[in-house]
C-alpha cells in the first residue's frame, strides 16, 4: 500500500447508521491492534451516529448526500472526490447503504472492502439475518469481500460462520454475529494492509499467516 513507507496506512470508513463496525475499527486502531489509522469518515445520511462516534475520536468527517447530486453516477464521483482528498490506502464499507458504480470504483481499484452479515454469497442485499431465519438454515455467518459493482458480489477475503439457534429472533442472530464481524473486519483489514492478499480472478489468496 502506497503510504505504508510515510506512516501508518491510511483508511476511509463509508458508514450509514449506527457505525458499530466503524467503531471497532477505532478501537484497534487506537489499541495497535490494526495496523492502519483512520483518518476520515464518510456517509451519506447526516443523521448517522457513526458521524457522532466519530467526532468522538477527533475523526474529521463529511457528509456527501445523495439528493445533493442528479443523477447516481454524479453522486458516485462527488463521493470519489471527497475520499480522495484523505489519500487513503483502504476504503472500508461498514454499514454504508449503497451500491457503489464505476465511476467510485475506478478511482480505487481492489482498495475498497465491505463486511457482510452472511455467508456469502447467500443471503446478498438488505436483511440478511431474516433472510437467514426464513430459510431455516443451521449455520450463517459474515463475510468480508472485495467491492464491485453488484450487491455483494465481490471476490470475498475471509468469512465467519455462526450457528443459528431453534429460538434465534432478527435481534439475537444479529447480535451474535456482529461480534464475528468485528474480529473479521479487523483480520481482513491487516491482511490487505500488510500485503498479504493476492486475487486470482474471483479466488482471493491470503497468506503469510
Amino acid at each position: 500500500m502506497d503510504s505504508v513507507a510515510h506512516g501508518r496506512p491510511r483508511i476511509v470508513v463509508l458508514a450509514s447508521g449506527q457505525g458499530t463496525n466503524f467503531q471497532a475499527i477505532i478501537d484497534a486502531s487506537e489499541s495497535g491492534r490494526l495496523c492502519g489509522e483512520v483518518v476520515g469518515l464518510i456517509s451519506d445520511n447526516p443523521d448517522a451516529t457513526a458521524l457522532r462516534r466519530a467526532k468522538g475520536h477527533g475523526i474529521p468527517r463529511v457528509v456527501v448526500e445523495r439528493k445533493s447530486y442528479r443523477s447516481k453516477r454524479e453522486f458516485d464521483l462527488g463521493l470519489a472526490e471527497a475520499v480522495k482528498r484523505f489519500s487513503p490506502d483502504l476504503v472500508v464499507l461498514a454499514g454504508f447503504m449503497r451500491l457503489l458504480g464505476k465511476g467510485f470504483l475506478d478511482e480505487f481499484p481492489e482498495k475498497v472492502i465491505n463486511i457482510h452479515p452472511s455467508l456469502l454469497p447467500a443471503f446478498r442485499g438488505l436483511d440478511a439475518q431474516k433472510q437467514a431465519l426464513e430459510y431455516g438454515v443451521r449455520y450463517t455467518g459474515c463475510t468480508v469481500h472485495f467491492v464491485d459493482e453488484g450487491t455483494d458480489t465481490g471476490p470475498i477475503i475471509g468469512q465467519r460462520v455462526v450457528p443459528v439457534m431453534p429460538d434465534d429472533t432478527e435481534d439475537t442472530l444479529r447480535a451474535r454475529i456482529l461480534v464475528e464481524e468485528h474480529a473479521l473486519m479487523i483480520e481482513c483489514i491487516n491482511a490487505v494492509l500488510a500485503g498479504k492478499i493476492r486475487r486470482n480472478g474471483r479466488k482471493v489468496i491470503i497468506y503469510g499467516g
